[in-house]
């Protein structure tokens, strides 16, 4: 009896260890954290002409394991799942709680350097930091990027503006209006009208669409009008199909693979190449909501997208193709899978960012330079080593 007492109770008290663990967060002692600086230059740098930079926001390695698990079973079957090289990213910022936000985040992959959160294309005292499409630009190279968010929010804000704050999306539009950047596709279109007009965000009667048309972009605001253009004889576009975020994947106004595709066709016209961020922006609102059919279906749209870059990449033989995350939401894991009835479940930590390290994929010339651990804000300086600029930190801060 007394031997049964004992398993009784240690089972008990494994049990609430178990739920103690699942519940509780533990602590342990950090040391100093410093920014690092410049990242190592490439040995035997290849030329490379274009560079594609694809951030699902948000993703952290269990969210592409569970949507490879939800669609592939226990097969490989992402685009995601073949790089020329494997890496991982470091997200934190210069916060004080090292956990970034996409403000943050998104400014180490722009503009190489790391800031605190908030920020949009600044530094940490807000001031001004050039990024990796302004450099593009100055090379004579198309722009572009392609969100399924406003264009105005955090990460494509990252690529386009300069505010210290990135609640400041009425500056964010104006800026954007005027940004070197060829191609632009997302939503937003409500932070770019008047305040007249009924869909209008903004309290001013600035009409930033019609500036865009004024200095020569083609600008639509639906996709039966951007459909029916003739990509191939468009010079520059912006898209913008909504007034705030694009649907989720399922209902999406147009998938964003298909503007991947689209938005390629037009940059690579351009003898001296190009730059094109993509964002698969609402894999991170899955997350923040705890929602794992939400963040597998995000996830999935986001590896089609991967998928169009890759075989332009493929054919192409000069187009340098990375894949990351600004950071990971929701601290998911993978708990459970049961192939008979065909389901997997996951746990989350909590609803918001967590300071886990990321996925780092790169195809392409020089993509084993980003094999192994990296900050965030290397990614920038080691890809641009391939248009011949070994020191971005020079060019980004250079006033």
């Amino acid at each position: 009896m007394k031997r049964y007492l004992h398993l009784a109770l240690v089972a008990l008290l494994a049990l609430s260890l178990h739920v103690y663990a699942a519940d509780q967060n533990d602590t342990v002692k950090i040391s100093s954290f410093a920014q690092v600086g410049d990242a190592t230059a490439i040995q035997n740098v290849k030329p490379v002409k274009n560079i594609i930079i694809l951030i699902g926001d948000g993703m952290g390695f269990n969210a592409v394991g569970a949507a490879r698990a939800a669609s592939f079973g226990r097969g490989a079957g992402l685009t995601m799942d073949s790089p020329q090289a494997l890496g991982q990213s470091l997200t934190w910022s210069l916060s004080d709680d090292f956990i970034t936000d996409s403000g943050a985040g998104g400014t180490a992959i722009s503009c190489g350097l790391r800031t605190t959160n908030g920020r949009i294309g600044a530094d940490k005292d807000g001031r001004p930091v050039k990024t990796i499409l302004e450099l593009a630009k100055s090379l004579g190279k198309s722009t572009g990027v392609v969100v399924t968010c406003s264009v105005t929010h955090a990460t494509p804000a990252d690529f386009l503006a300069h505010v210290r704050s990135r609640v400041n999306e009425w500056e964010i539009a104006r800026q954007i209006s005027v940004a070197p950047v060829d191609v632009l596709l997302g939503g937003g279109r409500g932070y770019f009208l008047p305040a007249s007009d009924r869909e209008s965000f903004r309290d001013d009667d600035l009409d930033l669409l019609a500036a865009m048309r004024k200095r020569g972009m083609t600008v639509v605001t639906t996709v039966e009008q951007f459909r029916a253009l003739d990509l191939n004889k468009v010079q520059s576009v912006a898209g913008l199909f909504v007034p705030m975020h694009m649907a989720k994947a399922p209902q999406r106004e147009i998938p964003l693979p298909e503007m991947v595709e689209d938005a390629i066709k037009v940059l690579s016209r351009n003898q001296k190449g190009f730059f094109l961020m993509v964002e698969g922006s609402q894999i991170d609102w899955e997350g923040h909501a705890n929602n794992l059919q939400g963040n597998v279906d995000e996830t999935l749209d986001f590896d089609r997208a991967v998928a169009k870059a890759v075989a332009f990449a493929g054919k192409d033989g000069s187009t340098l193709v990375l894949v990351t995350a600004d950071h990971e939401t929701g601290g998911l894991a993978i708990n459970e899978a049961n192939e008979k009835e065909g389901t997997i479940t996951a746990g989350w930590t909590h609803g918001d960012h967590t300071g886990g390290a990321v996925p780092l994929l790169a195809w392409g010339p020089n993509a084993q330079a980003f094999a192994g651990v990296h900050h965030n804000f290397h990614i920038p300086q080691l890809a641009v080593q391939g248009w011949g600029v070994k020191n971005f930190t020079t060019f980004a801060t250079d006033k």
